[in-house]
């Protein structure tokens, strides 16, 4: 089973439930880190992040947490940064002798605090040597280490250019390679690699203003159209069916068929089947024609019940299944059944019952085109802001981190696997396959373009915001987390009322830098 994603609508605009309570994933995404031979101690965690960032950070999960640097040292260290490719930043950090002395002296406090030493009344001072026999030299030089780290790890962050992103933090040094510089110069040299807020580069700078975007709409979206359809349907229900016995099928009926294609090389050497084409007891309601292989509903007029015929049939290149696109068909239909539909008048008496309140046929068709008037006008801005979206992405210039992209790409694919368990009610087994390492990083590989082009969106959308000093009203955050909240609460789920803050945040941000984009730009519509 391969999970895609669908890039019809703006991932920015959806508030994902999913993803905002506890416990409402079976099964762990995995992370993706860089491998080390040594954990990190507890004591970590990363503070700083920035605002427009929160969507892709995880408040449930941490790998380093880098506290205050208002622990003062006993000498300076030294920090170098290097500029890395994908927004990350190279940070070599050196400790002097000082420092890890005043380190080690600690550790060695803490210990005889701890340690019942034998002879020894807790917490009475213990003679270097014995403590050192008795807790273990290795064990005391490998707290020093983590203690040099504690210690200096958030003085380093806290000189870093930019924002560091969360979870983005890595020390890249191994931790015997720390033990060998402590243990033979009595100071320490270790690398730490961080990923920051990526620099949004308009091309051309402030491109954004008065877009020129071409939307292009379906003919299904046309409100008139749609209502008349609408209308015909619901007459269509009213009637009965009744078999044709004495004619061929014609423009009106409804057949069943039994189909059948296969697809030939130009010279018909090589013949194969074309199983997305086959269907048996195909219900073909001849009114729906334009939703067939162009030129099938005219190959079958006239055919008649115990009748087949076959024809041949070119897929065209718009043809939805691009595997199709341009296939040369031999087409073999086989008619089951014939139907007409003996349909009662259409006039006042049945507005009720094509539309209940109505009491005259003006009403029911004034009342289903408003209904789709509105469903085109959403159809339309949600065509808008994608169009829009798809010209910021190509706008903007974005070394994106690579943990940005993990992240991003592991909330993608977690909100993939619970539709697909919804839909299917998925077994453990399969399950365990779908959230194993293995699958999320075939995910990433193979939507790559589509997360980036996400991740794209996001920031540009929210740089927008900053730039134009847009802002929504407290009013409308106080509402929409309530309906939020309340929704949850309705499916009975736990959620993490911070993170629902946050979301919404995010979610009003994009609508609002979506209505200033609209209002500030040429978009024209055209039918496809």
């Amino acid at each position: 089973m391969e999970l895609s994603l669908s890039s019809t609508s703006p991932a920015l605009l959806k508030l994902n439930h999913h993803f905002l309570s506890k416990n409402s994933l079976p099964i762990k995404i995995p992370s993706l880190h860089f491998a080390n031979d040594w954990k990190l101690p507890s004591f970590y965690s990363l503070t700083r992040r920035p605002s427009f960032l929160r969507k892709f950070a995880s408040p449930a999960s941490s790998s380093i947490a880098v506290g205050p640097s208002n622990d003062r040292l006993p000498a300076d260290i030294k920090v170098t940064e290097t500029q890395e490719p994908n927004s990350r930043i190279r940070v070599s950090v050196e400790v002097p002798p000082a420092v890890c002395e005043d380190c080690y002296r600690r550790v060695m406090n803490e210990f005889t605090k701890q340690a019942k030493v034998p002879g020894f009344r807790p917490g009475k001072n213990v003679p270097e040597s014995i403590l050192l026999s008795y807790v273990g030299k290795q064990n005391v030089q490998r707290a020093t280490v983590e203690s040099i780290l504690k210690r200096t790890l958030p003085h380093a962050m806290s000189s870093v250019t930019g924002e560091v992103l969360r979870d983005s933090v890595q020390i890249a040094t191994k931790f015997t390679d720390m033990e060998k510089t402590y243990i033979s110069l009595n100071s320490l040299r270790y690398d730490v690699v961080v990923d920051v807020a990526p620099e949004v580069i308009w091309v051309p700078e402030n491109g954004y203003n008065n877009l020129k975007i071409v939307v292009e709409i379906d003919s299904e979206i046309d409100a008139q159209r749609a209502s008349e359809q609408e209308l015909r349907q619901r007459h269509k229900s009213l009637g009965v069916m009744r078999i044709i016995t004495d004619r061929g099928l014609q423009i009106g009926d409804v057949a069943v068929l039994d189909v059948s294609a296969t697809k030939i090389d130009k010279d018909e050497s090589n013949v194969q089947n074309i199983p997305a084409a086959d269907s048996k007891g195909f219900h073909f309601d001849t009114e729906h024609g334009d939703r067939v292989i162009p030129g099938f509903l005219d190959s079958i007029i006239g055919i008649q019940r115990g009748e087949t015929k076959s024809f041949p049939l070119v897929f065209p290149e718009s043809w939805k299944q691009e595997n199709l696109r341009g296939v040369h068909a031999q087409f073999t239909v086989e008619c089951k059944e014939l139907f007409y539909r003996d349909l009662p008048e259409l006039d006042d008496s049945l507005a009720d019952k094509l539309l209940p309140g109505c009491t005259t046929l003006q009403q029911v068709k004034e009342s289903l085109l408003q209904k789709f008037l509105e469903m085109e006008q959403t159809a339309r801005e949600q065509a808008a802001d994608n169009a829009i979206l798809d010209q910021l992405c190509k706008m903007v210039d974005i070394d994106i981190p690579q943990s940005l992209f993990e992240e991003q790409g592991r909330q993608l694919y977690g909100a993939k696997l619970l539709e697909i368990q919804a839909n299917m009610k998925l077994n453990e087994q399969q399950l365990a396959s779908l959230s194993s390492p293995k699958a999320v990083n075939e995910f990433l590989d193979n939507q790559k373009e589509n997360i980036t082009r996400v991740i794209k969106q996001n920031l540009a959308v929210g740089d927008i915001f900053k730039r134009e000093n847009l802002q929504f009203s407290t009013e409308d955050l106080v509402k929409e987390v309530e309906n939020s909240i309340a929704e949850f609460k309705q499916q009975k789920q736990e959620y993490d009322e911070e993170r629902v803050k946050e979301q919404v945040q995010e979610i009003l941000e994009g609508a609002k830098v979506l209505e200033w984009l609209r209002e500030h730009s040429k978009i024209q519509y055209i039918s496809r």
